[in-house]
Order: C-alpha cells, then sequence, then structure tokens
C-alpha cells in the first residue's frame, strides 16, 4: 500500500490536472504510443508556441480529474498511453496541431476532445482542427473591415483623378480658345491703330 505522502502527492495532483481542466476552453486526449524523443520534442514546442499545455499523464489520475471536474465522458478513453493538451485561450490550436500529427504518424491518435466543458465528438474535433488559427482569422477580419474603406478611397481618388482629368480638360480648351483668339485679336488692334492714324 502506497504511503501517506504519495497519496497526498497524488491527490494534489489529480487536483491540478482537475484545476487545469476546469480552467481551460478546450482540450484533447491523444495517445502517443510510438512517438520518438525528436518529435515528441518538435511537437511540444509547436504546442507550447501556440499556448497549449501538453502533459502525459497516467490514466488513473486523469479518469480522477475528470470526475472533479465534471468531463466523466472522457474515462471510456482512458487506456494505453495517454497524454492531454489543454489551452486557456485558443479554441482550435490543440485539435488543429494534434490532428496534423496524427495523419503522419500511424501509432500517434487523437482519442478524444472537450471544448467548453463538454466532451466532442470525432467530427466535431476534425471541423475543429480545420479551422484557422488566430492570427488568420484576425487577419481576415482586419481585411474585411479594411475592404470598404479601401474601395471607398479608390472611388474618392477616381473622382479627385476624374476631377482634376475634367479640369486640366477645362484648362486646355480655354488655353486653345484664347491661342485662337489672340491673332484675331491682335488683328483687330493692329486695325484699329491703322484707323486712328
Amino acid at each position: 500500500m502506497p504511503s501517506q505522502s504519495v497519496l497526498e502527492k497524488k491527490k494534489a495532483l489529480v487536483a491540478d490536472l482537475a484545476e487545469r481542466l476546469k480552467n481551460s476552453i478546450t482540450g484533447v486526449v491523444v495517445s502517443y504510443e510510438g512517438i520518438n524523443t525528436e518529435d515528441d520534442t518538435k511537437l511540444r514546442k509547436e504546442l507550447r508556441e501556440n499556448d497549449v499545455k501538453y502533459t502525459v499523464v497516467k490514466n488513473t489520475l486523469l479518469s480522477r480529474a475528470c470526475d472533479e471536474a465534471g468531463l466523466e465522458g472522457i474515462k471510456p478513453v482512458l487506456e494505453g498511453t495517454t497524454a492531454i493538451a489543454t489551452s486557456d485561450s485558443e479554441y482550435a490550436a490543440a485539435a488543429r496541431i494534434l490532428c496534423n500529427y496524427a495523419k503522419g504518424h500511424d501509432n500517434f491518435k487523437v482519442k478524444t476532445a472537450y471544448l467548453d466543458g463538454a466532451v466532442i465528438d470525432m467530427d466535431t474535433i476534425i471541423s475543429l482542427s480545420k479551422l484557422p488559427t488566430r492570427d488568420v482569422l484576425l487577419a481576415n477580419v482586419l481585411g474585411a473591415f479594411q475592404a470598404p474603406i479601401a474601395s471607398f478611397a479608390r472611388a474618392v481618388q477616381a473622382v479627385v483623378d476624374k476631377g482634376g482629368a475634367e479640369a486640366c480638360a477645362a484648362e486646355k480648351a480655354a488655353q486653345n480658345a484664347a491661342d485662337e483668339a489672340a491673332p484675331q485679336a491682335a488683328e483687330e488692334v493692329s486695325q484699329n491703330a491703322s484707323e486712328a492714324e
């Protein structure tokens, strides 16, 4: 039988894990069997860069944490090797990274996931994994906002350009009329001068 100190440590681990599950907006549970150290390091780095916390956990500890966090729907898949990736800020990052990784590694499998405190099915996980990154979504939204402003600016510039072209055309017509009238006016002046003599 484990000592009291070991039991206390396990209780603390379960409490921390349950708190992590409750505070996260999304989490993905995977089987990491067959992953080598180099691939694991790359995977963890990518997850870290996307604000996803990834931890290998014992099934019994995660099962107890799920009970405390109200995520009992995760428990049926808790067998074999298990790791959990959670995010407090990014809904799609964990699913996107882990599903893409699973495509290239036969033994690495997504077992289940949850979103806003509810366990979701594989179709929803796959749909979630296909969402673009937060930065791409923000860029798309910004582009959508900027498009009408850019169109308006182009329209104003076209009016200015057209108005400028019309003003230039009017000025040129006036200059041409003045140029045509100048010899006639000079002739009239010289005629008047002759008559005055």
